[in-house]
């Protein structure tokens, strides 16, 4: 049995909750789901985009309650070392950190204007000159990172924290068909292969098409 359990929101529209399963899934974590109701208050924070830091997900691991998407992420990284979830060499993992520390609490322009929706699809999506000033950091951090470390991952040949915190972001340029650079656009289809996110997605499409206002 299982001695892990993570508390997520909806899979469609959980951002953090995929930022903090799927950081589980890469670190190897064995672990049962809780999957709060639409109509629970953390619930409603997260879709609301009310803050990053709040008790969803929340990790229970041993007797140990762990929440904020990063702490859960230093936390795994520390019991599950061969995971590599933070790259080996010190200047990489300072650098996982930042870019991870930028996801954490920045582009709020790009939340807001285009919220995590796997099952939708917006063709020509008109994007905004605030959210598009977020998408142009996202793509100049992504791009530095995969000429720095070789991909096909943000720190090289297996993915880390970072690509887990970015992994929203991911399906979100999907969603409203944002145009990327080859690189990027390599990068974004990379992610959507790995098995966790086929199944994050799968279990995604299986939820109702609306949740209430």
């Amino acid at each position: 049995m299982a001695k892990a359990i993570l508390t997520i929101s909806s899979k469609n529209y959980g951002a953090w909750a995929l930022r903090g399963w799927l950081t589980a899934r890469l670190a190897g974590l064995e672990f049962t789901e809780h999957i709060i109701s639409p109509d629970d208050p953390a619930m409603k924070a997260e879709m609301l985009l009310l803050s990053s830091s709040m008790l969803v997900p929340s990790l229970l691991h041993n007797g140990v309650k762990v929440w904020d998407t990063l702490a859960i992420a230093e936390y795994l990284n520390e019991i599950k070392p061969k995971a590599h979830l933070l790259p080996a060499d010190i200047a990489a993992r300072a650098h996982c950190r930042a870019i991870c520390g930028e996801m954490h609490h920045g582009f709020a322009s790009l939340r807001a204007s285009l919220p995590m929706n796997i099952k939708a699809h917006f063709p020509k999506f008109k994007i905004w000159s605030r959210a598009q000033t977020d998408i142009d950091c996202i793509v100049e951090i992504w791009g530095e990172c995969l000429a720095t470390y070789g991909g096909p991952y943000l720190f090289g040949k297996q993915p880390t924290v970072a690509d887990a915190m970015y992994a929203p972001v991911v399906t979100r340029f999907l969603t409203y068909d944002v145009a990327l650079n080859k690189p990027c656009a390599a990068y974004c289809k990379r992610i959507m292969e790995l098995p966790a996110m086929k199944e994050w997605v799968a279990d995604a499409q299986k939820e109702p098409d609306d949740i209430e206002e």
